[in-house]
């Protein structure tokens, strides 16, 4: 079955991903990892992405959704999840249409709910290796090395500058503003379902594996 998890930042998509991956044999399909893989390589799409981001704009749907297009062509008849996208009414709508050309679909969308309070301590504390995207935080997750990342061994590992304080009260509204439509979108076509997203990642991690049996 494949999947659509998202939520606000902060909501711990990435960790049940990597659960999702580990243990049930999924395919992660990261937005983030697309455009940092694209643009690290240079191909035709990641050339065009960066000059967007560059610029301080943000990067059309059709290059968006052609990375996913591309990730797509890769599945070999393998499951996956989908994180951090679509997360506009006009992209679910482009990947449905993708879906159907590529004779997929999608079986349930997770939404993980955590309150804002909550996320806020999360991506305060939220570190990013500037290298390979591996992500830790300062007191649930930090790496072994202070600044030093686990995976790659770069020297790299920053708190992003949309982590920080006076910028994350923006970004959740803006989430907030544009998921609205998305979580209706879903809701209509009956494959919503929103999980508690709090507590531990193992107790998270079964609530989904609760509603994917």
């Amino acid at each position: 079955m494949n999947l659509i998890l998202f939520g606000a930042p902060g909501a711990g998509k990435g960790t049940q991903s990597a659960k999702l991956v580990e243990e049930l044999g999924y395919k992660h399909i990261s937005t983030g990892d697309l455009f940092r893989y694209a643009m690290k390589n240079e191909t035709a799409l990641g050339v065009e992405a960066k000059k967007y981001v560059d610029a301080g704009k943000l990067v059309p749907d059709s290059i968006v959704i052609g990375m996913v297009d591309e990730a797509f062509g890769a599945l070999a008849g393998a499951s996956f999840i989908l994180d951090g996208f679509p997360r506009t009414a006009p992209q679910a709508e482009a990947l449905d249409n993708l879906l159907e050309s590529h004779s997929l679909d999608i079986g349930k969308v997770i939404f993980l709910e955590v309150p804002k309070e909550l996320l806020l301590g999360r991506l305060t504390g939220r570190r990013v290796c500037k290298n390979c995207g591996a992500t830790y935080h300062v007191e649930a997750k930090p790496p072994v090395k202070d600044g030093v990342c686990d995976v790659c061994s770069s020297d790299q590992v920053v708190q992003r500058k949309d982590d920080m304080p006076e910028v994350i009260e923006e970004r959740l509204e803006v989430y907030e503003n544009s998921t609205a439509p998305v979580k209706s979108f879903y809701l209509a076509q009956g494959k919503l379902i929103e999980l508690d997203g709090t507590g531990e990642a193992d107790d998270v991690f079964a609530r989904i594996k609760g509603v994917l049996s």
